[in-house]
């Protein structure tokens, strides 16, 4: 597995040690510091499936559910064989902070079965998803809990979800119950936008970067680990900018092509067989010489715990945008920094998802349909905007972007602490 996590890796760790420093630098309250330490309710549900051939299977899904205080808890439904209870709590948290910062009335939950998709029928598939969401029962729901894609899962177990949702409730309330989850079919009540939601909130960040650093995109290179949803669609999107995309990699492996791959057959072929590998017009390279390709972007796509110190060492590039959800080990970040390589962390850079999920959400509740030129151009705004407070923040701190964009969401969820206080 060319993305294994290495085990002494605790991704819940990092991502307390980052709440920490920011805590640091904003004075956050000792006692706020310590309800967002950890998340309200850990929900671990076991339940069997009937399998194809007619045995039973019996699967462990979890529900993390981190912090509800600007809004009900919002988050992603991974299917993963690494997924655990302690990055599960990390990615719940990261949530909170991603809603925070954008401004959204979201809180921050992730949730997840542990097992490989990749081994089931499309019927197994169904089966697990809607005996999943029958063990959340009211654990999830459109003004409590709502769930998303994320690795693994797509719009259409958003749909199996959803519907499962709604027939086991009232009739008379069934189809109010739409907002459930996000991230679904457009036919199903879906938004227009939100495939390329994430993708298109990093590429809104690398061109504020290339604004400001003078950086014509027009003819550069680019890397991408990762190419599903967010890998493949940056590298699509960048192309429209001018930008070629000559290195690639995923669970199957790492592929080359100096002349720049073409992104739309490149993402048909993963679609047809869920994986870059046999892909004709790219060479086989190692993971070792994906890393040293001289690129201008690096954008980590894929699972945490990817970018290490000998990632960092032999990256040769100018921007990495972060794709996915820690990419970076704090090792990596540290050489990084010291190299002058700059990064767009993932709190700020893959936003884009959350918040056309938010517009999705916002359609369902008032029966609404936006057009994409809406959506997109609402993303854009947003994306805009939290860059540039972002980025003055870091330079008035004198912190980076990373601690910065923590820091903005740790002031909106001290203020609410603040006004609110804590019942009784």
């Amino acid at each position: 597995m060319t993305q294994e996590a290495q085990p002494e890796y605790q991704f819940f760790k990092v991502v307390q040690d980052y709440l920490d420093q920011a805590a640091d630098v904003v004075h956050l309250p000792t006692h706020v510091r310590e309800m967002l330490s950890q998340p309200k309710n850990e929900l671990i549900v076991n339940f069997p499936v009937k399998m194809d051939d007619g045995s039973l299977k019996l699967f462990k899904g979890y529900r993390i559910q981190h912090n509800n205080l600007l809004g009900p808890y919002k988050g992603g439904i991974r299917y993963h064989a690494s997924v655990s209870l302690d990055d599960l709590k990390a990615l719940s948290a990261m949530m909170t902070w991603k809603s925070g910062l954008m401004g959204i009335p979201f809180g921050g939950s992730k949730g997840g079965i542990k097992f490989n998709p990749r081994d089931c029928s499309k019927d197994e598939i169904m089966r697990i998803t809607r005996r999943f969401t029958h063990a959340l029962g009211t654990h999830i729901g459109p003004d409590y809990d709502i769930p998303a894609p994320d690795m693994g899962t797509n719009s259409q177990i958003m749909v199996w979800m959803m519907d499962t949702y709604m027939n086991s409730i009232s009739d008379t309330h069934k189809n109010a119950q739409r907002a459930v989850v996000t991230g679904k079919s457009l036919a199903c009540g879906g938004s227009e936008g939100r495939n390329q939601a994430t993708s298109r909130g990093v590429l809104h960040c690398i061109l504020q970067w290339a604004q400001d650093n003078h950086f014509a995109l027009e003819g550069k290179t680019a890397i991408i680990q990762g190419f599903g949803n967010v890998g493949g669609n940056a590298a699509f999107l960048l192309s429209k900018l001018g930008v070629s995309t000559i290195a690639v990699g995923d669970h199957s492996g790492y592929l080359a092509n100096p002349e720049g791959f073409n992104a739309h057959k490149l993402m048909d072929h993963v679609a047809e067989h869920g994986a870059i590998a046999g892909y004709e017009s790219g060479m086989e390279i190692s993971r070792d010489d994906f890393f040293s390709t001289k690129a201008d972007l690096f954008i980590p796509a894929a699972l945490e715990n990817q970018l290490g110190a000998k990632e960092a060492e032999m990256l040769d590039v100018k921007l990495v945008a972060e794709g996915a959800n820690g990419p970076t080990t704090p090792d990596g970040e540290n050489i990084l920094k010291d190299r002058g390589i700059p990064i767009l962390p993932d709190v700020l850079a893959n936003s884009g998802g959350v918040t056309v999920s938010y517009y999705e959400w916002v359609q369902n509740r008032r029966s609404e349909i936006w057009d994409l030129e809406e959506v997109e151009r609402k993303l854009e705004t947003a994306m805009i905007r939290a860059y540039r407070r972002v980025d003055y923040f870091a330079r008035e701190h004198n912190v980076d972007m990373r601690i910065a964009s923590y820091c903005m969401a740790l002031q909106a969820l001290n203020q609410a602490y603040s006004e609110r206080g804590i019942f009784p």
